[in-house]
């Protein structure tokens, strides 16, 4: 069965929808392809931490109702050393403050505009392939429910993960990967729980990091620093909440609320970048293309940026026939990606305990958190880039 669109998007995630939902405001057709069910997308646990121009961009889409009603507002964040407890005011640092709200809402809200509109997003396609996508006219092919269906269309864009299709489909002699593995992975455990504080919580500690978090204000999201090759099964609550407790200052220990998890999992920390992020008529965009640390909580955020510049080109060029977004898109998503690949590595290597760092290495890291909680220009440079810098 064969169909035919404006843009043909591989993905139904947080970057894709949102793409989606972008060209359909500006009277663009296209169509979603997602091989998840929709129950597994509106349960999946990610980030939380939004930008402002990520807020903005959402209400922009129409989708500011619950998330202004809901949205937690962070004005400072700590970070705690030696036992004690250091406060960053963003606010005051740089006139802005970020926002916890969860993906999986973003996601809810997401598929529900999608669902008043009647949008074409097909859940459980598999084996998305794409084809053609250095001409004008590429496909993308796929099966459900055991039947074929092709869908010719004027551009693709991959927003299907770090695991996608879409990369893959770039030749290796054209695409360059920039990657750098992490010798530690994150244990996190969400619990219904009143978090340990109002802000979150980043704890540097000589048996690991660990981040308090939280997802509203009876919701608790915890992570520790655990090997790569952690066992998530060898993690009972008990032995998770009783590590937590050693990891934190002492104070936080003694108000820490615990309970039982409701979602346990360990996640790898990778830096990767893949160049360039457009090849003939395929645009990568999120995951697909980059992958940061959580330590920073850039991830949700570079791909909103993506999303806004990539649906930026393409009405540009549907309404106009201007092509100069488009042929810069790559640039400009790179230029912002680099960047705060740089911050979350930086973030990475100050709180975490590298388990080959020397001697030296853990006394400098020691020291430059003293210079950060001493410096109001050290905590100004943090805080630009932890509340996002400026979208050019």
């Amino acid at each position: 069965m064969a169909m035919r669109t404006q843009v043909g998007i591989v993905g139904g995630g947080p970057s894709g929808l949102l793409l989606a939902r972008l060209l359909s405001l500006a009277g663009i057709e296209s169509v979603v392809l997602e091989k998840r069910t929709p129950e597994y997308l509106r349960a999946r646990v990610r980030a939380g931490l939004l930008e402002q121009g990520t807020v903005d961009l959402l209400v922009g889409a129409g989708l500011g109702e619950r998330l202004g009603r809901e949205r937690l507002s962070h004005d400072g964040v700590e970070i705690a050393f030696d036992g004690r407890r250091h406060r960053l005011d963003l606010k005051g640092l740089t006139g802005q403050f970020v926002s916890i709200y969860g993906q999986a809402e973003i996601q809810k809200d997401l598929m529900a505009a999608h669902e008043a509109a009647k949008s074409q997003i097909v859940y459980e396609a598999e084996d998305v392939s794409l084809h053609g996508i250095m001409t004008d006219r590429p496909r993308l092919r796929y099966h459900r429910s055991g039947e074929a269906h092709e869908i010719g269309c004027d551009f693709i864009a991959g927003c299907d993960g770090f695991h996608g299709v879409s990369r893959q489909a770039i030749p290796q002699e054209v695409i360059r990967i920039y990657e750098r593995t992490y010798p530690f992975g994150w244990l996190g455990i969400l619990s219904d729980t009143r978090p340990v504080n109002h802000e979150l919580i980043y704890c540097v500690h000589e048996r690991g990091f660990a981040l308090c978090t939280m997802r509203s204000m009876t919701r608790s999201r915890y992570y520790l620093q655990v090997s790569a090759d952690e066992d998530v099964a060898d993690w009972p609550d008990e032995r998770f909440w009783s590590e937590l407790k050693r990891r934190i200052p002492a104070d936080a220990a003694a108000a820490l609320e615990t309970g039982p998890a409701i979602e346990k999992s360990v996640a790898q920390l990778r830096s990767f970048v893949a160049e360039p992020l457009r090849h003939g008529r395929l645009f990568l965009a999120g995951d697909a293309a980059h992958i940061v640390p959580p330590t920073g909580a850039k991830g949700l955020n570079l791909a909103a940026t993506d999303v806004r510049f990539l649906a930026e080109a393409l009405v540009a060029y549907f309404e106009t026939g201007r092509t100069d977004l488009m042929d810069g898109y790559s640039q400009r998503c790179l230029a912002r990606v680099w960047k705060a690949q740089r911050f979350s590595w930086w973030m990475t290597t100050l709180t975490h305990r590298f388990p080959e760092a020397s001697a030296f290495e853990r006394r400098a890291q020691m020291a430059e958190l003293g210079y950060l909680v001493g410096s109001r220009a050290a905590q100004t440079v943090l805080a630009e880039n932890y509340v996002g810098l400026p979208i050019v």
